[in-house]
């Protein structure tokens, strides 16, 4: 049976004519989620949200439900909720397609998550470079506004919400939601030791905030509609819902795909959907979750036993495209962002292009990633230039190894995993670079 999407998030945007117009969204039966969920009392959206196992599309994968339950909603304090909409990882272009093409599902997503949990005023923190994405987003606030979908007294209830877009200035950190947060606040974006500040707590200003995904808050209607247990029967138990990917590199079919977690595997993925890779060439690697997640080698195979007991032998085609299975095989889902590289790629000039994008971006806060990563980056320029030194590929796994773990944020591990599967991986690619 050849590979489908399953297209749910992405549903509208394919229909003829469909615009970012209100109208056109609201033809399709946009804002009805909205109108239910002001019948529904917000603790009854929370448990929806809850039962519907949906995890956050944004890179870690974590329960959607359980970070909300988390929020201080004793503090006194108001409530905000952030939409992390920076996408900064290197290979993903998901969120951006519901932000450019089906704006106002973003927008009903945050009235509906912000109604379920108090919040009174949402921020989308939107990147840089989406210029075009930056307007689309503010006309359409205003398209709703005017509807009342959005501002005070909503579908004449006693609720009122406010929704600002701001604008990052590209710094990737900004995409972890706490040197988002400092950005937000008109500092620099200096990620911040968790704990004690764990945005539900000490977020926004000192207080208690949700900061979620582009993606998984345009999931937020669709479950509102079809009820938690409902979209619990889409993809697999643990993998709940659609995912949308984004497929780069050496595939006959680049773009951005959305598949039912845990139904449809990398191969089918690649050589289905995406039409196989050109030439009929293989397979060399596939980095999984975006530029940060591990590698997969087109020839390894993984072996171990599922969390039900039953054994599983895998090539990188019987990966199921899900956060857990590829967990299991040491890499992860990331931020949906799959790059395909095949027989023809060069090995080190494609980490070495990757760590220096990590050495440029970050921030600088902590020692091991600040001077780790431009150590990376400078070693690997000289490899792929003709200046590799006997010991090079020892001293960049060694760098790799020592960050991670000895950070504030995620971006130690970011900027050393791909290193550190590389090198593991194709060893010999690098060896050969030593003089």
């Amino acid at each position: 049976m050849a590979a489908v999407e399953r297209k749910i998030l992405t549903a509208r945007m394919t229909q003829p004519g469909y615009s970012v117009r209100i109208e056109d969204y609201l033809a399709a039966g946009g804002y009805a989620a909205l109108k239910k969920a002001m019948a529904m009392k917000p603790e009854a959206i929370r448990s929806e949200v809850t039962r519907s196992g949906l995890r956050g599309r944004g890179g870690a994968g974590f329960g959607t439900g359980l970070k909300w339950s988390l929020v201080d909603r004793k503090s006194g304090k108001p409530i905000y909720l952030i939409c992390n909409a920076d996408e900064a990882e290197p290979g993903t272009f998901k969120d951006r397609q519901i932000i450019h093409r089906d704006p106002h599902a973003l927008i009903e997503g945050i009235v509906c998550a912000s109604y379920a949990n108090d919040v009174r005023t949402a921020y989308v923190y939107c990147r840089g470079e989406f210029a075009q994405g930056y307007k689309i987003l503010l006309a359409a606030i205003e398209e709703a506004r005017a509807k009342n979908f959005v501002g005070k007294n909503i579908f004449g209830s006693a609720y009122s919400l406010e929704i600002y877009v701001h604008r990052g200035a590209g710094a990737y950190i900004c995409g972890e939601e706490t040197g988002l947060i400092e950005s937000l606040e008109g500092k620099r974006g200096y990620p911040r030791f968790k704990p004690p500040y764990f945005p539900a707590a000490l977020g926004l200003w000192m207080c208690p905030t949700i900061v979620n995904n582009v993606e998984t808050l345009a999931n937020i209607p669709v479950i509102i509609q079809m009820g938690g247990a409902e979209f619990a029967h889409i993809g697999t138990p643990g993998n709940t819902g659609t995912r949308m990917v984004g497929v780069s590199g050496h595939v006959n079919k680049p773009g951005c795909y959305e598949v039912e977690l845990g139904k449809i595997t990398h191969g089918e993925l690649i050589n289905g959907l995406c039409g196989g890779v050109p030439g009929g060439r293989k397979v060399k690697a596939i980095i999984p979750g975006g530029s940060s997640a591990k590698s997969i080698r087109g020839d390894e195979r993984f072996k171990g036993k599922k969390r039900d007991g039953t054994a599983y032998d895998w090539g990188w085609q019987d990966v199921p495209v899900d956060f857990d299975s590829l967990a299991m095989i040491g890499t992860m889902a990331g931020s949906g962002g799959v790059i395909v590289l095949d027989e023809t790629a060069d090995i080190p000039k494609a980490i070495a292009n990757i760590a220096e994008f990590y050495a440029h971006e970050s921030c600088g806060q902590c020692t091991p990633c600040r001077e780790g990563s431009l150590w990376m980056a400078k070693a690997l320029h000289r490899m792929t230039h003709g200046h590799g030194q006997k010991g090079d590929t020892d001293y960049l796994k060694s760098i790799a190894d020592n960050i991670p773990g000895r950070t504030i944020c995620p971006f130690g591990e970011a900027c050393a995993w791909p290193v550190q599967s590389f090198v593991e991986k194709f060893r010999d690619d690098f060896v050969k670079l030593e003089k």
